[in-house]
C-alpha cells in the first residue's frame, strides 16, 4: 500500500469522482483509477459504488476512509512538526459563504498574501450545510459561515461574532426614515433576496411562515454584490448582512429600514474540525482573522 494510492482515494472519496480527483492531484483519470484498483486488490474490498455517473463509498469504503484520513493527518502533523521553524509555504482550503467571500475575504486574504507570499489559498464557496459537511470530510481546512449559533463537539471554534441583518434600501425609498414600519409593510415591497440556502433567509421564512406569510421576491440570486448594484438603483428592498452594506450605509448610498415588530441577528463563525491537524498556514489565518476583529471593536 502506498501513499500515493492513499491520497487518491481519499481525493474521489471527497470529490466523488475520479475525474475531478485527477484533475486535483494533477494525474490522468486513468492513473487514479489503477490506483483505487491496486488498493482494492490490496485490502480485497469494494472500496467504491460507480453507478451512472455517481461515485459513492461503499460501506466498507467509509471504514477505511476514517483509517486513511487519520494516516494523511498524522503525516502533516510530523511534516509540520519538524518544519515548524519555517515560514507558512504550503496550501491553505477555506470555506465560506458568499456573503463573507465578497465582502469581508478580499482585504484578509490580500493582507494574508502580503504576510505569507509563499502560500497558495484556493476558497469554495456554498451553504453553511455544504462547507460543514466539506470540512467533515477534509475536503477545505476552515468553514467561514453566517448562521445561527451552531454547535458540534467535533468542531474547534475561533470565532463567534454576532452580526446584524438588516432591511436596507435606497435613501429616498418612500419607507426610509420611518419609526412606525411593520413587516407586513416592508414585504409587500418589490424584494431582491439571496437564494434559499443562505441562512437570513431561512430564518426570515421560516418567521414569516409562523404568521402564515410569505415574501415574493421578484429576484433571487447568490451574488451579494449584485444586489447591493441593483438596490443603488432604487425602487426595491433587500435583506442583507450589515457587513455587506456598511460602506454604503456610511457614504448615504443606502439606508437601513428600522422595523417596529422585526429584529434579526445571527452570528458569524469560523470553525476547523478537532480532528484536523492546524497546520502552520491555518494557524496563520486564523491568527489574522483575530487581529482584524480585535481591531474593529475598537
Amino acid at each position: 500500500m502506498e501513499l500515493r494510492e492513499i491520497a487518491a482515494f481519499l481525493q474521489v472519496a471527497q470529490r466523488k469522482s475520479f475525474s475531478k480527483a485527477a484533475q486535483a492531484l494533477g494525474y490522468s483519470q486513468a492513473a487514479v483509477t489503477i490506483q483505487i484498483k491496486q488498493l482494492e486488490e490490496e485490502l480485497q474490498v469494494h472500496l467504491f459504488d460507480r453507478i451512472g455517473k455517481q461515485t459513492s463509498l461503499t460501506h466498507q469504503g467509509e471504514v477505511f476512509y476514517e483509517y486513511a484520513s487519520a494516516v494523511m493527518r498524522d503525516l502533516e502533523q510530523g511534516r509540520n512538526a519538524v518544519s515548524s521553524f519555517r515560514e507558512p509555504s504550503g496550501h491553505l482550503r477555506l470555506g465560506a459563504i458568499e456573503s463573507i467571500c465578497s465582502s469581508l475575504l478580499p482585504a484578509l486574504i490580500m493582507e494574508y498574501h502580503r504576510r505569507f507570499p509563499k502560500v497558495s489559498v484556493s476558497i469554495r464557496t456554498d451553504s453553511p450545510e455544504a462547507l460543514l459537511e466539506m470540512m467533515n470530510k477534509n475536503s477545505i481546512d476552515i468553514v467561514y459561515f453566517l448562521d445561527r449559533p451552531t454547535y458540534d463537539n467535533k468542531w474547534e471554534r475561533v470565532l463567534d461574532a454576532p452580526e446584524e441583518i438588516l432591511f436596507v434600501t435606497r435613501p429616498d425609498h418612500p419607507l426610509a426614515g420611518r419609526q412606525d414600519l411593520s413587516l407586513d409593510e416592508v414585504i409587500r415591497e418589490p424584494f431582491l433576496l439571496t437564494e434559499k440556502n443562505a441562512s437570513y433567509r431561512f430564518i426570515l421564512e421560516q418567521y414569516l411562515a409562523s404568521l402564515q406569510k410569505e415574501i415574493h421576491p421578484f429576484l433571487e440570486i447568490g451574488n451579494t454584490d449584485f444586489i447591493i448594484r441593483l438596490l443603488r438603483q432604487g425602487g426595491s428592498i433587500s435583506l442583507l448582512p450589515e457587513f455587506t452594506v456598511r460602506d454604503d450605509i456610511r457614504e448615504g448610498r443606502l439606508a437601513s429600514l428600522s422595523l417596529t415588530d422585526f429584529h434579526m441577528r445571527t452570528w458569524r463563525q469560523m470553525v476547523y474540525h478537532k480532528e484536523k491537524w492546524a497546520t502552520r498556514e491555518m494557524q496563520a489565518f486564523i491568527e489574522l482573522v483575530r487581529e482584524e476583529e480585535a481591531g474593529a471593536a475598537f
